[in-house]
């Protein structure tokens, strides 16, 4: 990382995203790649980057089925980019679009792209086109009865291991932890709040690409996010539990299930430098950390702390932190163990008013 970090940083010099649109909601009529594409291609426009002149292409999708060969491929060739050009689908729980920055950090950093290195990185998910699967119809049903099963459950919401949501696992969270359900209801509240404002003041829409969908009836040309103007939180306190019939967490203090594609265009100082380009944000270090699948909630502790440590920052020095709301319990017991005020956490909402494509 230390090349990164030294003389001829990496920086961001471009980044879109479509609006996050809900289960069945607006974006249904797009695939996840032609979001991928929207992104990719208004992510290197306002960058001022020529599509022919980026090396790589890695984005994030977790939920690929049905989506044919190669995703990350099909939005960079649906963006104008050239054949030539590598591309990469990355599939890490949750945090895919992430990791692939990451990626694009590393190998600018390692220069194994070359001197003017140019990457795009981003993610993208259609968790409304996510299929059925038909297991073992391949070798015959030859009796008795046979199992449909949804890939969005299968391969995005349930452990692998036994089968439990990942509800279930925030229920044994907020257990452990002692988050009742009204403190999780108010945070949920306060997002969809602090989002509404967001939407109300403009403060989502140099980074929004508007999205064109159509159909039988026309074109439709998608700009604002959709769930948090569907949202009623004077309903939120009497919302019944989602994951088990005594428990706390709700539909409302989770994540909304949902569609949508960003991405974002690295380089080196010295690239943009010579390119004439002016960045957007310098980037000065990236961490992963993993905990069990039961504990997935509390691992952007871990993932904080280390990055902390790292870069040689205290938890003082940043201004502004982004956590995503999984679910409500991942923000709060982020907040609490490392002791951060809540006017430094997602201020412009998150995941539990926008969406969370789960990618």
């Amino acid at each position: 990382m230390s090349a990164g970090q030294g003389s001829d940083p990496i920086v961001i010099v471009g980044a879109a995203r479509t609006p996050m649109g809900g289960f069945q909601g607006e974006l249904a009529g797009v695939t996840a790649p032609e979001l991928g594409s929207a992104a990719i291609s208004a992510a290197l426009s306002r960058a001022g980057v020529p599509a022919a002149d980026v090396d790589e292409v890695l984005m994030g999708c977790v939920l690929p089925h049905g989506l044919k060969q190669a995703p990350a491929r099909q939005a960079a060739i649906g963006a104008g980019l050239p054949t030539s050009v590598p591309c990469t689908t990355v599939n890490k729980m949750c945090g895919s679009g992430m990791k692939t920055v990451m990626q694009g950090y590393d190998a600018l950093a390692a220069g194994t792209l070359g001197d003017g290195g140019i990457v795009v990185a981003g993610g993208m998910e259609s968790m409304t086109n996510t299929p059925y699967v038909l297991p073992r119809v391949r070798e015959g049903l030859r009796m008795g009865h046979g199992d449909v099963k949804d890939a969005m459950f299968l391969d995005g919401l349930e452990n692998a291991y036994d089968g439990r949501l990942m509800g279930s696992f925030a229920e044994d969270t907020a257990r452990e932890l002692q988050f009742t359900r009204e403190a999780q209801d108010a945070y949920a509240i306060e997002s969809l709040r602090r989002a509404n404002q967001a939407i109300a003041e403009g403060s989502f829409e140099e980074e929004i690409v508007p999205v064109t969908v159509k159909s039988r009836k026309g074109e439709t040309v998608v700009a604002v996010d959709e769930q948090p103007g569907n949202a009623a939180p004077d309903k939120i306190p009497s919302l019944k539990p989602a994951f088990a019939p005594d428990g706390s967490v709700t539909a409302a203090n989770s994540s909304s299930i949902s569609d949508g594609g960003s991405a974002l265009v690295l380089m080196n100082q010295s690239t943009a430098t010579a390119r004439g380009l002016k960045p957007l944000a310098r980037i000065v270090g990236h961490a992963t950390h993993a905990r069990d699948p039961e504990w997935f909630t509390t691992a952007p502790i871990g993932a904080i702390q280390t990055l902390m440590a790292r870069t040689g920052w205290n938890l003082a020095d940043v201004d502004l932190f982004e956590i995503n709301e999984a679910f409500a319990v991942v923000t709060l017991a982020a907040m609490r163990e490392l002791d951060l005020p809540h006017e430094k956490v997602n201020v412009h909402g998150g995941a539990c008013a926008l969406g969370h494509p789960v990618g």
